[in-house]
C-alpha cells in the first residue's frame, strides 16, 4: 500500500478531537450514497418507462401504415396488399378501416376509434387481439352477417377494457354503435347506427388503447360506415422496426402515385423527445444531491486540516514532501466518495430490482401505463458513478492544497 494511501486510511479510521468532523464524514459519505442510489432509481424509472411505452406500443400498432393521400379510400386493396406483402423488408400486412365513432349503452357512454379488420390478417401485425382480458375474438372470425340478416343478426365487437369500464360493459352485453357517417334524408344528415354485441375485452395496459379503441369484421365496418369494398389502410410489420422510415418509403415507392406512409416513430416522436429530456433533467436535478454531498466532503477535510495541522506539521519535518501531503488529503476524499458511491450503487440497484419484482400500480390515464416500471443500466451505474467520483475530487482540492502550503515551524511553535 503507497504510504499515501496507507495515512489516509489511518486517517479516516482514527478517533477524533472534534467529533464534528467524524460526524461530518459520516454525513458525506451517506449523502454521497444518497445521491448515487436516487439517480440510479431515476434513470431506472426512465429507462423503464422508455421501454415499456416502447414495447407496448410496437405490440399494438403496426410499424408502417401506408394510406391515400387524398384520404379517398384503397379501392384495390386485396391486390395492393398481396403484391405489398411480398417487398423485401415487409413480414406482414393487414388491410384495416377506420372511423371515429360513439359507443353507448344505455345513459353511458364513450367515443371509439373503431377498426374494421380481418382476424387472421390483423393479428400478424398488433397483439391487441391476443391480449384478452375477457372474452375472445374468435367470433370475428365468423362470416359476416348478409343484408338479408342485418337485422335479425348482432354483430360481434371487442373492445378495450378501459372504454368496457367507462360504458359499465361485460362481455355479451349489446352496445349502439354510432357513426357520423350517415345518409341523407329530408330533415337533413341522420346519422348510421348498429348495435354490436360485446364478445371480447382486451387489456394491453396502455391507455391510449385500453380506452378508445375497439374492433369489428371489415365487412360490418363498411357496411356501417357507408364504404362498400373500401378500406383506409394497410397497416405492416417489417424486420427491422429502427429503419420504418426508410421501409416506408420503399413501400410508398412500391404502391405508386397517390399513397403515403407513416410510421411508429413518426407517431410517437414527440413522446420519447419528451422521456429523453424528462431523463436529461432528472439526472441534472438529481445530481445535485451528489454536488451537496462533495460539499460535505469539502468540509469535512477542511476541518481535517484543522485538525492535523500538528501531524502535518510532523510529517513534513521528517522529509514528507507537500505533493505526498496534498495526496494524503485527495486520497482521503476518493475514499470516501468511493465507500458513498459503493454503497449507493448496492442500493439503487438493489430498490430498482425490488421494484421491478413488486410492481408498483400507477394511474394508467395518466401515465398511460399501469404500473411503475424499472429498467437499471449497467452503463448508467458507470456513468453515475464517474460522475459521483469526479465531483467528489473536486471538492477535495481546496483543503489538500490548504493541508501542503502548512509551514512546519509555524505550526509547531508553541509545542
Amino acid at each position: 500500500m503507497r504510504f499515501e494511501l496507507f495515512v489516509a486510511a489511518r486517517y479516516l479510521r482514527a478517533k477524533r478531537r472534534q467529533a464534528v468532523v467524524g460526524v461530518i464524514t459520516a454525513i458525506s459519505i451517506a449523502g454521497v450514497a444518497v445521491g448515487v442510489a436516487s439517480l440510479i432509481i431515476a434513470l431506472a424509472i426512465t429507462n423503464g418507462m422508455s421501454r415499456d411505452l416502447r414495447e407496448r406500443l410496437l405490440s399494438s400498432t403496426a410499424h408502417v401504415d401506408l394510406m391515400r393521400v387524398q384520404s379517398d379510400g384503397i379501392r384495390n386493396w386485396r391486390e395492393l396488399t398481396d403484391r405489398l406483402r411480398h417487398l423485401q423488408h415487409v413480414t406482414a400486412a393487414a388491410p384495416g378501416l377506420y372511423e371515429q365513432v360513439l359507443v353507448s349503452r344505455g345513459a353511458l357512454s364513450g367515443g371509439a376509434q373503431l377498426k374494421g379488420v380481418i382476424h387472421e390478417e390483423e393479428r400478424t401485425v398488433s397483439d391487441l387481439l391476443s391480449n384478452m382480458k375477457e372474452g375472445n375474438a374468435a367470433a370475428l372470425l365468423q362470416p359476416a352477417a348478409s343484408v338479408d340478416d342485418i337485422n335479425r343478426a348482432t354483430p360481434p365487437l371487442v373492445i378495450g377494457y378501459d372504454l368496457a369500464n367507462t360504458l359499465d360493459a361485460k362481455v355479451g352485453d349489446t352496445v349502439l354503435v354510432t357513426s357520423p357517417q350517415g345518409g341523407l334524408t329530408p330533415f337533413g344528415m341522420v346519422p348510421k347506427y348498429q348495435r354490436f354485441q360485446i364478445t371480447g375485452i382486451f387489456h394491453s395496459g396502455f391507455y391510449q388503447y385500453d380506452s378508445s379503441f375497439g374492433f369489428i369484421r371489415l365487412t360490418d365496418a363498411q357496411r356501417l360506415f357507408g364504404e362498400p369494398d373500401v378500406i383506409s389502410v394497410i397497416s405492416f410489420k417489417v424486420d427491422d422496426l429502427y429503419h420504418a422510415d426508410r421501409i416506408g418509403k420503399e413501400i410508398e415507392q412500391a404502391a405508386g402515385p397517390g399513397f403515403e406512409t407513416t410510421n411508429w416513430m413518426e407517431q410517437n416522436r414527440e413522446l420519447f423527445r419528451a422521456l429523453k429530456l424528462e431523463q436529461i433533467v432528472t439526472f441534472v436535478v438529481i445530481g445535485l444531491i451528489v454536488c451537496v454531498a462533495a460539499l460535505n466532503i469539502l468540509i469535512a477535510l477542511t476541518m481535517m486540516v484543522m485538525e492535523k495541522t500538528k501531524d502535518i506539521a510532523v510529517l513534513m519535518s521528517f522529509g514528507v514532501q507537500p505533493v505526498q501531503v496534498r495526496r494524503i488529503f485527495l486520497m482521503q476524499g476518493l475514499l470516501i466518495s468511493l465507500l458513498g458511491t459503493a454503497l449507493g450503487l448496492v442500493l439503487g440497484y438493489f430498490l430498482s430490482w425490488a421494484g421491478a419484482h413488486y410492481r408498483f400500480p400507477l394511474s394508467a390515464d395518466v401515465y398511460s401505463i399501469d404500473y411503475l416500471p424499472f429498467a437499471p443500466s449497467l452503463v448508467d451505474g458507470l456513468i453515475v458513478a464517474v460522475v459521483s467520483l469526479g465531483v467528489s475530487l473536486l471538492a477535495t482540492l481546496y483543503p489538500s492544497s490548504s493541508a501542503a502550503k502548512v509551514l512546519p515551524a509555524e505550526a509547531l511553535r508553541y509545542e
